[in-house]
């Protein structure tokens, strides 16, 4: 029989066998310096759920950091609020009076930290790993929450491959009181992982996850921490005026646009950074598209006198976020438009340009993305290139970049907020609500042209894309 120096109402032990609240006390899985990991049943079955269960159990035996006690406290808050597939599915909870815990979903497998024990890994890895958690964090924002603790101990795949975030002790919700910015006064995260705004007490702030998943993956393709492993509150604060050693410079085959892309989570200012999970997913999912700027070729940090006029600036920088994670995702949109090259006419793209140039007045932080559909053939072998021999996939993403340029110039847009895709499928429909759910697009813009007999029998590509996105879509007609 296992026991435990987590105590139970007035000085009793938990133990294998044990009964709270109608579950089982299983086997110990996990022993920490905050929490002990059980497995559990119910006593009394749910018919048609047979999902396994883990009962998380704060050690508060005395003389345990209150920030621990406080930290569970807004796991309870926080768990029920949270849905998906990113999350481990909550049960229910414990008060505090008699026993506190979290009974949830058991996600069956380890944590991402024995692959960090292992890096530097292969590339193609470590971005696959950047997708997925940048999707849960996305998904995790959407639900009014920053994690503030990322890192790999915190992060599980499971075996469908979604990523999943576990651990949600300082995390943040915009709707509920921040319990642990009322009661301390001190950086709260893991050191090498923390962004810079939490070192100076902005606990609100999603980009803050981003910094930490730019973390995860340059240690994840080099096999070094960019800043290191601080344990005083003086090392936490270099990351304000210190720069991170290039990646390329450890491994120089990583390629540019990977260096581009973590360089930029790791920026000081989060303005610098990605703006949401989602724009940063979609680079991740289209490294041709990554613009490269003098972050992709840096070969050394900065030099002694910057460094001196970065301290200065950070040692009087005041820094404010406003909104929380909903407001800086509703500021920081991904909006697709569908570019039908063939079957478009000039007043149908003029009236979508217009269309387009007005939803991104109003939203300066969106990405952009031109999409549009080459046709393949269901079966049977598809033509690639025109009678000159010209690439038809080129041909027609130089069409969607002509067609894109006066909006580009209208609207003075950075090349880092306009990206160009040429889909191939039989169905284009299909292709574009694919495309749109898997980079988290917000608002779908597509052309429609008249209200055919033949068009109403058949069913036309913008009704399917409106019935079948999750996102909201914008139908334009002549």
């Amino acid at each position: 029989m296992v026991d435990d120096n987590t105590q139970q109402g007035p000085g009793l032990k938990l133990e294998s066998g044990q009964v709270i609240d109608g579950f089982v006390l299983g086997d110990r899985l996990h022993q920490g310096g905050m929490a002990s990991l059980w497995s559990v049943t119910r006593v009394t079955p749910v018919e048609g759920d047979d999902m396994p269960l883990i009962m998380k159990v704060p050690r508060i035996k005395g003389g345990e950091d209150p920030a621990t006690i406080v930290g569970f406290e807004v796991e309870q808050m926080l768990m029920p609020r949270l849905t998906g597939p990113h999350v481990p599915r909550y049960v229910a909870r414990g008060d505090f009076t008699q026993q506190p815990y979290i009974v949830m979903e058991h996600i069956p497998g380890e944590t991402l930290k024995p692959r960090f024990e292992q890096a530097p890994l292969y590339i193609d890895e470590v971005v696959q790993i950047g997708i997925k958690v940048a999707q849960a964090l996305h998904a995790l924002h959407n639900q009014h929450v920053v994690h503030l603790d990322i890192k790999p101990s915190n992060i599980m795949i499971r075996p469908t491959g979604e990523a999943v975030l576990v651990d949600f002790g300082l995390s943040r919700h915009d709707q509920l009181p921040d319990l642990l910015e009322e009661e301390f006064t001190l950086p709260m995260g893991t050191g090498p992982y923390m962004s810079p705004e939490q070192v100076q007490f902005i606990r609100s702030d999603p980009r803050s996850d981003l910094f930490a998943l730019g973390v995860l993956m340059y240690h994840l393709a080099t096999g070094e921490r960019p800043f290191g492993q601080p344990n005083s509150v003086a090392g936490l604060r270099k990351r304000l005026y210190t720069e991170p050693v290039p990646p390329r410079v450890l491994c120089p085959t990583l390629p540019r646009w990977f260096q581009e892309v973590v360089l930029r989570c790791l920026e000081v200012q989060p303005d610098k950074r990605y703006q949401s999970a989602a724009q940063l997913a979609l680079d991740l999912q289209n490294p041709d598209q990554v613009v490269l700027t003098e972050r992709a070729d840096k070969r050394k940090t900065a030099g002694g006198l910057s460094t001196l006029s970065r301290w200065f600036k950070a040692m009087g920088a005041e820094p404010t976020h406003e909104g929380g994670a909903s407001g800086q995702l509703n500021r920081s949109p991904i909006i697709m438009v569908a570019v039908g090259i063939k079957s478009s006419t000039p007043e149908l793209d003029h009236k979508l340009r217009a269309t387009v140039q007005r939803i991104l007045q109003i939203e300066p932080g969106a990405r952009l993305a031109c999409v549009s559909v080459m046709k393949t053939n269901r079966v049977g072998m598809d033509k690639l290139t025109d009678d000159q021999g010209n690439s038809l996939h080129v041909t027609q993403l130089v069409a969607i970049k002509h067609w894109a340029r006066p909006l580009q110039q209208a609207l003075k847009m950075d090349d880092h907020r306009l990206t160009f895709h040429v889909l191939e499928a039989p169905d284009t429909a299909s292709a574009l609500v694919e495309f749109a759910t898997r980079n988290q697009v917000d608002h779908v813009v597509m052309g429609a042209r008249g209200n055919s007999a033949m068009r109403r029998y058949l069913g036309s590509v913008s009704a399917q894309v409106v019935a079948e996105a999750e996102c909201s879509v914008t139908v334009v007609r002549v």
